[in-house]
């Protein structure tokens, strides 16, 4: 099985190739609904998530969504 590197909230990390936003998030323990995604500084909707492929030397970066009033 191929591997690629990417790197997760700053830590590096050793995905399958093929791997999508969505399993890489769900393997990490995240309640997914409970924070936002970007990958490579690019916001991805969470409906978007399954369709996003992760490729060598991606930085994703989850966060806490910010709402306000």
């Amino acid at each position: 099985m191929t591997t690629i590197n990417i790197t997760l909230n700053g830590e590096a990390r050793q995905v399958p190739g093929g791997c999508t936003l969505a399993e890489l998030l769900e393997a990490s323990g995240q309640p997914a609904a409970s924070f936002a995604s970007a990958v490579n500084g690019e916001f991805v909707a969470r409906d978007a998530r399954a369709q996003t492929l992760l490729a060598e030397g991606d930085a994703v970066f989850t966060f806490q969504a910010i709402t306000g009033g």
